[in-house]
C-alpha cells in the first residue's frame, strides 16, 4: 500500500475510537480551562492507543501532549476541545432543542476538531510502525481556544520546541487548505482610579474615573483615523463605578481589543492608546494602571507545508456524503432565517459561479475542494494557532462539517458536529492530517524550505504577546477536579 492507502485504512480501522472520543467530549462540552472530563478522556485514549502522555502542561490542568515514536523529524498535531457556553444542543437535530443537563455546546465544532486531529496521530502511529521510519508524532491538547488562547501560553512555556512541523484543521462549512493570515490581538484592561464626591454638593472635591475612561474611548476614537486601515479597536466597560448619578465615581475599567494584521502592528498602536489613557487620566486628575488579560499573534501560513497539506487534501477529497447528509444539511440551511441564507447564497454563487453554485445550494453541503491561495491578506478573526506558527512551521485545513452558510458560534454546528456530516468531516481530516505528515516522514528535506520560510518571515524573532507575569486564568476548583481526574 502507498501512504495515501495506509493512512486511510487507518483511519477506518481506528473509525469507532475517533469517533467514541468525540461523542465523549461532545457530551462533556467544558468551557474554555474547564475542561477536566473531555481532557481525561483524550489521555486515556491516547494511552489505551500506546501514546505516552505528559497532562497539566505550561500549568494548565487541561493541557495535555501524547508522543509516540523517536527522532526526528518531530511533527506536532493539534487538538482544540473546548466548548461555548449558551450553545447547548440536541446531536443531529435542525429544530432548536437545548439539552437540560448541559447549557453548554460545541458552537464551533472543537469536539470534532479535537477527534479529528486524535484520528490524524493514530494514523501516523500506524504509518510509523509499518515503514519502521524514523519519526515522532504528538498530540497537543490545546485548551481555552475561544476565551484562554492555550496554545499562547503553551507556546511561551516551550511546549513546541524541538517539534519540525505542526499541522491542524478546523471545522468548516467549506473544504480547502488554509492559506491566509488572521489578526493579532491584545487584550489591555484599563483601571482608573478617582475621588468620590457629592455631585452637587461638592462636585469640585470629586476626580471622575468614568469621566477618564469616557474621555479615553473618544480619544481611542480619534485615533483610528490615524492607524492601519485594517486595524480595529473595540472596548467595553467592565465597571461603570456604581448607579448613583450624585456620586463622583471614584473606580471605573475598561476592557480594550486592539487587532491588527500582524502582532508588531498592534503593539505599536497599544503604545498610543496607553497614552491616551494616561492623558485621559491627567486631564480628570485620576490615577491609571494597566494589565494584559491575554493576547495572540497573526497566523502564518508555512507555504511549503500548506502546500503539502492541500495536496493530501485534494488526494484524500471531499467527504463522502449521502443523500441523507444532504437532506439533514438543507434542513439545518431552513433553520438559519431567510436573511442569513440569502447573504450565503449570493456569496457562493459569486465565489463558484452562477450554474455551479445552484447545485451546491441545492445539495446543502460543499463537496468541493478550493484551491489553494496563498495570500497576505488577514482574516477579520484570531487564532492561538498563530503563536504557535511563529515558532514552527505550520499549516491548516479545514472540511465541510456543516451546511453551506452556516454562521459561526451557533447552536447549529453543535447540532452538525454530532452527526454523521461532522463525523464524515472529521474522518476526512484524520486522513489529510495523517497523509502530509506521512509524506513529511517520507521525505524530512522539505523541512528545511518550510523553516527557511518561517525564519525569512519573523526574522527568527518570537515575542509572546502575554507578558511573563501573566498566568493562565484557570479557575481555582478546575486544580482539584483535574487531581481527582488524574491530570496533575
Amino acid at each position: 500500500m502507498d501512504a495515501k492507502q495506509q493512512v486511510q485504512a487507518a483511519v477506518r480501522e481506528k473509525e469507532a475510537a475517533i469517533w467514541e472520543l468525540q461523542k465523549a467530549v461532545w457530551s462533556a462540552a467544558e468551557l474554555g480551562y474547564e475542561e477536566v472530563k473531555s481532557a481525561a478522556s483524550f489521555c486515556q485514549a491516547l494511552r489505551e492507543q500506546g501514546f505516552e502522555v505528559e497532562s497539566g502542561v505550561a500549568g494548565i490542568p487541561t493541557a495535555f501532549i501524547g508522543t509516540y515514536g523517536s527522532g526526528k523529524p518531530v511533527i506536532g498535531i493539534l487538538a482544540e476541545f473546548d466548548a461555548l457556553s449558551q450553545l447547548g444542543q440536541a446531536a443531529a437535530n435542525p429544530v432548536k432543542t437545548p439539552v437540560p443537563e448541559n447549557e453548554n455546546g460545541h458552537g464551533c465544532g472543537h469536539s470534532a476538531l479535537g477527534a479529528g486531529a486524535f484520528g490524524a496521530v493514530l494514523a501516523v502511529k500506524d504509518y510509523l510502525e509499518k515503514t519502521g521510519k524514523s519519526g515522532t508524532v504528538k498530540l497537543y491538547g490545546c485548551p481555552a481556544e475561544e476565551t484562554g488562547y492555550g496554545k499562547t501560553f503553551m507556546t511561551r512555556a516551550g511546549c513546541f520546541e524541538g517539534v519540525d512541523a505542526v499541522l491542524t484543521w478546523h471545522p468548516f462549512d467549506n473544504n480547502a487548505a488554509w492559506g491566509v493570515s488572521c489578526l493579532a490581538n491584545i487584550n489591555i484592561v484599563f483601571n482608573f482610579h478617582g475621588r468620590t464626591a457629592h455631585a452637587a454638593a461638592a462636585p469640585h472635591a470629586g476626580r471622575s474615573a468614568l469621566d477618564s475612561c469616557e474621555i479615553m474611548n473618544v480619544g481611542v476614537n480619534y485615533l483610528r483615523e490615524h492607524v492601519i486601515p485594517e486595524a480595529r479597536m473595540h472596548y467595553a466597560y467592565l465597571d461603570v463605578g456604581g448607579t448613583s448619578p450624585n456620586v463622583v465615581q471614584d473606580h471605573a475599567t475598561l476592557s480594550y481589543f486592539i487587532r491588527a494584521p500582524k502582532i508588531s502592528q498592534v503593539h505599536e498602536i497599544l503604545e498610543r492608546v496607553k497614552d491616551i489613557a494616561k492623558g485621559a487620566a491627567l486631564i480628570c486628575g485620576t490615577t491609571m494602571d494597566w494589565y494584559i488579560r491575554t493576547g495572540v499573534s497573526d497566523y502564518i501560513p508555512n507555504p511549503t507545508l500548506t502546500g503539502i497539506l492541500y495536496d493530501a487534501l485534494v488526494d484524500v477529497g471531499a467527504p463522502d456524503f449521502d443523500e441523507a447528509d444532504f437532506a439533514l444539511a438543507r434542513q439545518f440551511r431552513d433553520s438559519l432565517g431567510e436573511d442569513l441564507r440569502q447573504a450565503s447564497d449570493a456569496a457562493i454563487l459569486k465565489s463558484r459561479g452562477e450554474e455551479h453554485g445552484k447545485k451546491l445550494l441545492a445539495q446543502g453541503l460543499d463537496t468541493d475542494i478550493a484551491p489553494l491561495v496563498l495570500s497576505k491578506v488577514a482574516m477579520p478573526g484570531s487564532t492561538d494557532v498563530g503563536d504557535v506558527s511563529y515558532v514552527v512551521p505550520t499549516a491548516q485545513m479545514g472540511t465541510a462539517g456543516m451546511a453551506i452558510g452556516t454562521p459561526g458560534h451557533t447552536w447549529q454546528i453543535t447540532g452538525q458536529t454530532c452527526s454523521s456530516i461532522g463525523k464524515k468531516a472529521l474522518l476526512k481530516a484524520s486522513e489529510a492530517l495523517a497523509l502530509a505528515a506521512a509524506r513529511v516522514l517520507d521525505d524530512p528535506s522539505v523541512l528545511e524550505k518550510a523553516k527557511a520560510e518561517l525564519k525569512e518571515e519573523t526574522g527568527g524573532q518570537y515575542v509572546c504577546p502575554i507578558p511573563a507575569e501573566v498566568e493562565p486564568p484557570v479557575p481555582d476548583w478546575v486544580f482539584d477536579e483535574a487531581k481527582k481526574a488524574g491530570l496533575l
